[in-house]
């Protein structure tokens, strides 16, 4: 690898590790507004993205241990966030499901990252936003695969 490869590549795990600082910090503020934690959020977005899941499918999702999913389910049915109902298919399975009025309570609170993300975007070119769209889902799937590399080695 030549010498200023190396340079762009520190350069982007750099941005990479300061973009996943101030994403955690903004998911925690986010969070503390609704009086949860910021792992009970992400949890809540994997339910926003996929629908409703079982407990099980929410701990395969997060790499949380399944007695933790359990317990954090609890509290987001107390808060009145989340509901469980039967499965359709499986009426012995549960699936959770968002309460969709309480999500819609806090919508507001992206309003000035989602605003500016679109202000962002209209700096590049649809061809510069794919290879953007390229690379975060990629570097994405690549986190992903290391939350799971590194929960497996913990349940060994």
């Amino acid at each position: 690898m030549s010498s200023e490869r190396a340079k762009l590549v520190e350069e982007v795990l750099l941005r990479s590790r300061e973009l996943s600082t101030e994403t955690v910090m903004f998911h925690t503020a986010i969070a503390e507004t609704r009086g949860l934690s910021a792992v009970e959020t992400k949890v809540l977005d994997y339910l926003a993205r996929f629908g409703s899941q079982t407990p099980k499918d929410l701990a395969r999702l997060s790499g949380l241990a399944p007695a933790s999913v359990t317990a954090m389910i609890d509290r987001l049915e107390r808060k009145g966030i989340v509901n469980r109902e039967r499965h359709p298919d499986d009426r012995r399975k549960i699936l959770i499901a968002l309460d969709l009025r309480s999500i819609a309570d806090g919508v507001h609170l992206w309003d000035h990252l989602v605003k500016g993300m679109h202000e962002l975007c209209d700096r590049y070119t649809d061809d510069e936003l794919r290879t953007v769209i390229g690379f975060v889902q990629a570097a994405t799937a690549l986190t992903h695969e290391s939350t799971a590399k590194l929960t497996a080695s913990t349940k060994e």
